[in-house]
């Protein structure tokens, strides 16, 4: 991208202190401090507009759906009305995508409409370095269907998969790849178009766990060219509610888990049940908070400037972050280098220092980071980590430069064994 081009971008895009206006969370102060929040990759803070559009659906529209009188219909309309703008957010149609309590369930779900299609000897694909919602709905089929799941082995020294090793496991058995398209331990990010080229080269069907890898970047499923992708708006400044995209005829053809009398057309035949009406709202308010920060003639558009200038500005953070932590002795980083494909995600040790009191050490500076194995147990287990596992801090659109200057403060004092 051309300097002209980035400073173009940089003008329509809305400032950090702008953006910072919208967190009501941001007014927040521990121990005297205002609170950075570095936990986004295991929940984002939610701005006002998006509390305000579950609130407005609680209190005006509330109602279950497809009945003959106002709320009801209203209703109906909200769930329609935020499918195209999810649709919109991941350049699907609306009948692709279909909602639910977070990526887990809909995967644990997604496994047992694909479970039938399974036969002793077929084989699934999924990787070391993915979250454990991406591994144990597999491993189920292993069992009940006699399925042999086999997996991609991660390279603990840059954080990336072994793609030569996935080529190789690669062959005409195999009927599903599951991989992630960034690590939510690392922040490692998947070549998921060329994953999806490999599974479909041998008629494979290919799953995508986007939860940590949509929050960053604008995400096309056509462009990727994946057959499902999951997501959980609660990553990207919305509600906990889940996100599952799935090619229409094979929405319309699986056998989704139902009630008889539920509907049988895609996509609410792979919905179950009353669904979080007011977490999808939420949903769509914050796709539409992301785009209204930019300008631009479509929604797509805002969407795409928007996350655009977030890339820039979070890989600066990154860098800040990762050169600071770098410096300090007994620090140790994991992960791809800051040239390699990866999020704003950086994950490290602090001498025999357990994950635990890091975090709670930084806490007391107001810096709130997530510690632990992240549901990526395999991930901590490659590297050779104790059950105590990592600390990740993740940079957000709020993130600012003084917060990362913080953080690291925080770190060189537990690091010298000051707090």
């Amino acid at each position: 991208m051309t300097n002209q081009a980035q400073q173009t971008i940089k003008e329509s895009t809305s400032s950090v202190e702008e953006i910072r206006s919208h967190f009501p969370a941001l007014e927040r102060r521990h121990a005297d401090y205002a609170v950075a929040y570095f936990d986004g990759p295991g929940g984002t803070q939610v701005p006002r507009a998006v509390g305000e559009a579950v609130t407005d659906y609680l209190y005006h529209h509330n109602a279950n759906t497809h009945w003959a009188y106002p709320t009801s219909e209203e209703t109906d309309s909200i769930i329609a009305a935020a499918r195209e703008t999810v649709a919109e957010f991941l350049n699907a149609h609306a009948d692709e995508v279909a909602f639910g309590a977070n990526m887990t369930t809909l995967a644990f779900h997604l496994s047992r409409a694909l479970a039938p299609g399974f036969k002793t000897g077929d084989e699934i694909i999924i990787t070391e370095l993915d979250h454990h919602a991406n591994v144990a709905p597999w491993r189920i089929l292993e069992r009940e269907r006699g399925v042999l799941v086999r997996a991609v082995k991660l390279l603990p020294e840059s954080g990336e998969l072994d793609w030569d090793e996935f080529s190789r496991l690669l062959c005409s058995r195999t009927k599903l790849v599951a991989i992630g398209a960034a690590s939510n331990a690392l922040g490692t990010i998947n070549d998921v178009r060329r994953a999806a080229e490999m599974a479909h080269a041998v008629q494979s069907l290919i799953f995508v766990d986007a939860v940590h890898f949509v929050p960053h970047a604008l995400t096309d499923v056509r462009a990727l060219n994946c057959d499902f992708l999951s997501c959980s708006a609660y990553k990207f400044y919305g509600p906990h509610i889940g996100v599952l995209f799935g090619k229409e005829d094979l929405l319309q053809r699986l056998d989704f888990p139902k009630l008889l009398p539920a509907p049988d057309t895609a996509p609410e035949r792979a919905e179950t049940g009353t669904q979080n009406h007011e977490g999808i709202a939420g949903a769509a308010a914050s796709i539409d908070f992301l785009a209204s920060l930019s300008v631009g003639e479509t929604r797509r558009e805002r969407l795409q400037t928007t996350f655009t200038a977030l890339h820039e500005r979070g890989r600066a953070l990154a860098g800040q972050l990762w050169e600071g932590l770098s410096e300090i002795e007994g620090v140790t980083l994991y992960g791809p280098s800051l040239d390699a494909a990866r999020t704003p995600t950086i994950s490290f040790t602090a001498r025999d220092v357990p994950s635990t009191i890091v975090a709670r050490g930084l806490a007391e500076l107001g810096v709130f980071v997530s510690h632990g194995d992240f549901y990526a147990a395999t991930v901590i287990e490659r590297l050779g980590l104790s059950d105590e596992g990592l600390v990740r801090a993740g940079c957000a659109c709020y993130t600012t430069a003084e917060e990362v200057e913080r953080l690291l403060a925080g770190v060189r004092a537990i690091a010298d064994m000051k707090v």
